[in-house]
């Protein structure tokens, strides 16, 4: 691969188009694009793009954008969005950084290999690196997620959340079970924590439960817990059997509790059963279930992506998708901010440079503590073929 990508990257134009029906989010908000411009980029806005997100034309115009067409957005040699935009749009030689989900959804970066776009997917940012982190959209989103997934819960739940004494007598604080600990996890934990709850909280990650006390959590321990964790950080797909033990003691923990809050994800995969229909079948009438998965297949067996729905025992089942999505504000901000260190990060003498020495693009360097086998970093795709160091994608495509 060469030094650079496609002569055509010597104009600095970056493209931010509306993002599809369903999303609310927009790739870059107003106050992002002083940084961009100082960097040497003209901001081309689609009309309407932000409007979702409390962002209006107005705003964009005054920061510097030029509010333009779809066609003259996809006309740029840059492309900033949320969602992967699809194929038909793009043009040769483009560079388009968003979300593309790969390994769910690997005919993306086929479409992509064949017309020669270059894929940047944010999702695949090597977040163990120190200069990730300023760019790592999962967790800036993920954040909200967890943060949002509380207060769905506090809503659908028919009880008050902290301890209060009144002259009319003692309410007691609601029991909050978080399943999981990472990025989202945690957030939970604390903000239910913030709203006067008793919070318990699990991981496979034997590693978390400092960090899951260190937020107001106490940590639900599985006998034969080891450190599930994978050398990019993130939780390895487990046995069947340990799944049932982890299963079996948090959901028993969870029986009496007033809300549970799901958040195994594994990266790349259908989303594991945390809550088999048994255990909601056992939980009390009023109890929330807020499965922060439904997006990929959901957490509790009884989840409907996108409805919440009340279970025959009373249990309240909320599936909403897209979480980040409903605190379109602050998640566009946060995004627009990943995105903008990182386009920032790719400009060399003028141009916008796809490195073999960049590790936030094609990973960490054998040898190095942060490699990891068979995956590189955000750039999947260049000059018309897969980097070549994203093995485990080849083999699915």
């Amino acid at each position: 691969m060469s030094d650079e990508s496609s002569s055509k990257n010597s104009v600095l134009r970056l493209g931010v188009p509306k993002e599809p029906e369903g999303e609310s989010r927009v790739g870059l908000v107003p106050s992002s694009i002083k940084k961009l411009s100082k960097a040497g980029f003209d901001i081309y806005v689609e009309k309407d793009a932000g409007v979702l997100a409390n962002y209006s034309n107005e705003e964009y115009a005054i920061a510097g954008a030029s509010i333009v067409s779809r066609n003259e957005v996809f006309a740029c040699e840059n492309i900033l969005s949320i969602q992967f935009p699809g194929i038909d749009e793009l043009q040769e030689g483009t560079n388009i950084a968003c979300v593309a989900d790969p390994f769910r959804h690997p005919g993306r970066v086929s479409a992509c290999k064949e017309k020669g776009v270059n894929l940047l997917s944010m999702d695949m940012i090597p977040r163990r690196l120190s200069r990730a982190q300023s760019m790592d959209v999962n967790s800036s989103q993920d954040n909200l997620a967890g943060y949002k997934a509380v207060l769905l819960g506090a809503a659908h739940v028919p009880k008050g959340i902290p301890m209060m004494t009144t002259s009319a007598g003692t309410v007691k604080p609601a029991k909050v079970i978080v399943m999981g600990s990472g990025v989202a996890g945690l957030q939970a934990i604390a903000t239910a924590k913030r709203l006067g709850a008793i919070v318990y909280a699990s991981d496979v990650r034997k590693s978390a439960a400092e960090q899951i006390e260190s937020v107001g959590g106490r940590f639900i321990e599985v006998e034969g817990m080891d450190d599930f964790e994978d050398e990019s950080g993130y939780a390895k797909p487990l046995t069947p059997e340990f799944i049932q033990k982890v299963n079996d003691t948090v959901c028993a923990v969870a029986m009496d509790a007033d809300i549970i809050i799901t958040t195994a994800r594994i990266f790349g995969r259908p989303a594991p059963i945390t809550v088999p229909q048994s255990a909601v079948d056992s939980f009390k009438s009023g109890a929330v279930v807020v499965d922060m998965n439904a997006d990929v297949g959901g957490n509790c067996e009884a989840t409907k992506p996108g409805e919440v729905v009340t279970t025959s025992n009373g249990v309240i089942v909320v599936g909403t998708s897209n979480l980040p999505g409903t605190l379109a504000n602050t998640a566009s901000m946060l995004y627009s901010n990943n995105l903008t260190t990182f386009y920032t990060s790719l400009v060399k003498d003028g141009k916008v440079t796809l490195s073999d020495d960049d590790d936030i693009l094609v990973g960490a360097p054998e040898g190095s503590d942060f490699f990891v086998k068979g995956m590189g970093g955000v750039l999947l795709t260049i000059n018309g073929e897969v980097h070549s160091k994203q093995t485990r994608l080849m083999e699915m495509i």
